[in-house]
């Protein structure tokens, strides 16, 4: 199974790669994880400049609580968010609808992985 980090590797690579995956999502995404490889990161979308990071430099919109191992299933599309979510495996915070977005851009950037 891969890591937490080499999974926001791979996604900052595939948004440089192809911009469109974002979806015309515009916002920031904090992951707070916990577990082995429990650590903050944020996803922020804005087109081709966007980027991952490690920790919590920017405003988050929509922020997002579970385990890392959980994030990895979810980023793989091995769980699904919503399912995630609603067992209470995911808790959210500011902007539901954006939670709803990255789920379809998780997606896409798993279709372009394989």
């Amino acid at each position: 199974m891969a890591d937490v980090n080499s999974v926001f590797n791979e996604i900052e690579e595939a948004l440089k790669e192809d911009a469109s995956l974002t979806k015309g999502v515009e916002a920031v995404f904090e992951f707070q994880l916990d577990g082995e490889d429990g650590k903050t990161h944020q996803l922020n979308l804005q087109g081709e400049n966007s980027t991952t990071s490690e920790g919590s430099p920017d405003d988050a919109d929509c922020i997002m609580k579970m385990s890392s191992e959980d994030f990895v299933k979810m980023s793989q599309g091995d769980l699904n968010g919503t399912q995630a979510f609603m067992s209470g495996r995911l808790k959210i915070k500011g902007n539901m609808g954006l939670a709803l977005k990255l789920q379809d851009v998780l997606q896409s950037y798993n279709k372009q992985k394989s």
